[in-house]
């Protein structure tokens, strides 16, 4: 039976990402479409990235991209050099760690815009009310 090590957990993580830069590709294709029904249709439907929760899931695509491409040079590390199977947990973390620091100054940049609004909670609108 695996006992669910690091093999398994990047290959999992691996599929999960991939699933969701395919169906980020199917949100695209489906955003640029707009433009067939007029400026204004893409204009009001381009708005909508400009909410929190979109931004959210802009930042779970974001990181599924990075885990991906550093797992895929991990992998050909593996295929490619003889000691990549024996260095494999090493291998695992340092895709990782690298993730995760590439990620954070990405993730500054993506929620920049919305970190005042996300801080000032309720928005003073509701609060008058």
């Amino acid at each position: 039976m695996y006992k669910g090590q690091s093999g398994m957990w990047s290959w999992l993580f691996h599929r999960i990402s991939g699933l969701g830069i395919l169906l980020f590709l199917f949100i695209h294709i489906v955003d640029v479409s707009m433009l067939l029904f007029g400026p204004a249709v893409y204009n009001n439907s381009v708005l909508l990235f400009d909410w929190w929760v979109v931004r959210l899931l802009s930042l779970s695509l974001v990181v599924a991209v990075f885990y991906h491409a550093f797992n895929g040079i991990r992998i050909i590390a593996i295929d490619f050099w003889r000691k990549g199977a024996r260095y494999q947990r090493v291998l695992f973390a340092i895709v990782l760690v690298v993730t995760i620091i590439v990620f954070v100054p990405v993730a500054y940049i993506i929620m920049q815009p919305v970190i005042p609004w996300l801080i000032q909670w309720p928005p003073r609108a509701i609060v008058g009310k």
